[in-house]
This record gives structure tokens, C-alpha cells and sequence, in this order.
């Protein structure tokens, strides 16, 4: 695994202000992918499990982790909310929005916890042939952190082919998309609901989504880091 250290923050931050995402190239290295990934079938590991087809999310199926994480995603989880929450405080400060993010990751929790969001909420996600992840926004409560993190535990064009990962962008000029190309181990930060834009009156707020397209072949495995808890 690569430290959080490793990447240029000033750089990911300027992705995520020009396009509401920015990749982080090889955060985990190919064993520990097919570990986390060999994970999915160990229900004791999570606390409950959703087949998408069944409300609407698109066809495929995820789980939720159950506390406490696999000491990886719990290690990932902390290092990179401490990296990710004073981006997060400085855009509320040009949308001149009251909420602060604390430092770190488990004052953060403690917050959420107190407000009744006390279900863990980093999940992983399996994809077969046809299946595909609607676009969407992962907010679970009140206290809502506005970035989250996915990682592709799979291999493009030897495990699975299609399935991209897909952002939509509303905002005053109309709506636009992103295609993510990510090579297994990639992640990608993004934005969980809105970001600030720059404006002809000052900074706006821009509604995003996020979703995967159609698999056209074989098995995709995504594991997905969210850092508020859910109620």
C-alpha cells in the first residue's frame, strides 16, 4: 500500500476543484486488491448485503462492512480523511457554509455517532456480465462528508471488460460527464453531492453523481471508503 504521503495533495486538490474527481494512481499494489477482494463471499465480515436490482440502484450487488474493518481499510480510512478534510474545509469556506471537518477521522465519527449515524458504512461492490451501478449520491444522514474514495480491486480487460466509473456534473451551463479510466489498485476521490464552482457572482454549488457503467464481461470488484457513518 502507498502511504498518503506519496501523493502531490495540492495537485488532487486542484482535480477535484476543476472536474469534482481526481485518481490516485496505484494505492494498492495487485496482492493486496485479490485479498480484499477474496473478502466479498465472508459474510461475518459485513452487516448486510443489497442486491440492486431489488430498489432500483441498477443490477449487481454490494455489502457494508461490519465494525471492526479489515485493518487495511481501517488504516486507509484514517490516513486518507486526514488528507481530504481540510479540502473539504476550505470549500465550505468559499461556499460560506458553518460546517468544519475535524482533523481527524474518528472526532469526525464521534460526531456522526452522537447524531444517531453509528452503522459503518465502507462498503465493496461485485459487477458481473450486465451489470451497472445507476448514478447516484451516497448520503446515509445528517452529517455527510462531502468526498469519498473508490478503489478497483479488479483488472480491466483480463477480469472484467466495460464497467467505468462515470460522474455526472449539473451546474449552470448544463450537465456534463466523466469517464475515469482506473488500472486495478487506482483509486478515485470524488465528490459525494456538491462542490463549489467558480461563478459570474462568486463560488456556486455544483451537483455531482456517480455510478459505473454496464459490465460487458467478467467480475468487478470495487471497494468503496466513506467516511461519515450511516443512520
Amino acid at each position: 500500500m502507498k502511504e498518503a504521503g506519496d501523493y502531490d495533495w495540492d495537485n488532487v486538490e486542484h482535480a477535484l476543484a476543476a472536474h469534482g474527481n481526481a485518481v490516485l494512481p496505484a494505492l494498492l499494489p495487485p496482492a493486496q486488491c485479490r485479498a480484499l477482494a477474496a473478502l466479498y463471499p465472508d459474510e461475518a465480515r459485513f452487516r448486510s448485503r443489497i442486491v440492486m436490482a431489488r430498489h432500483g440502484f441498477g443490477r449487481g450487488e454490494y455489502q457494508y462492512f461490519a465494525y471492526p474493518l479489515p485493518p487495511l481499510l481501517d488504516q486507509l480510512r484514517h490516513a486518507l480523511y486526514a488528507r481530504l478534510a481540510p479540502i473539504t474545509n476550505r470549500w465550505n469556506q468559499q461556499l460560506r457554509t458553518d460546517t468544519q471537518y475535524p482533523p481527524e477521522l474518528d472526532a469526525f465519527l464521534q460526531r456522526c455517532h452522537r447524531a444517531g449515524q453509528a452503522r459503518p458504512t465502507p462498503l465493496m461492490l461485485q459487477y458481473g456480465e450486465g451489470d451497472y451501478n445507476c448514478l447516484h449520491q451516497d448520503l446515509y444522514g445528517e452529517h455527510v462528508f462531502p468526498l469519498q474514495v473508490a478503489i478497483l480491486l479488479s483488472e480491466p480487460g483480463k477480469d472484467f471488460t466495460g464497467g467505468e466509473f462515470v460522474m455526472t456534473e449539473l451546474g449552470a451551463e448544463g450537465q456534463r460527464a466523466d469517464v475515469v479510466a482506473l488500472n486495478q489498485g487506482d483509486a478515485v476521490v470524488f465528490t459525494v453531492n456538491q462542490r463549489p464552482a467558480a461563478g459570474a457572482r462568486g463560488p456556486r454549488k455544483v451537483a455531482m453523481r456517480h455510478g459505473v457503467s454496464r459490465v460487458h464481461s467478467g467480475r468487478r470488484h470495487t471497494v468503496g471508503l466513506i467516511f461519515h457513518d450511516a443512520t
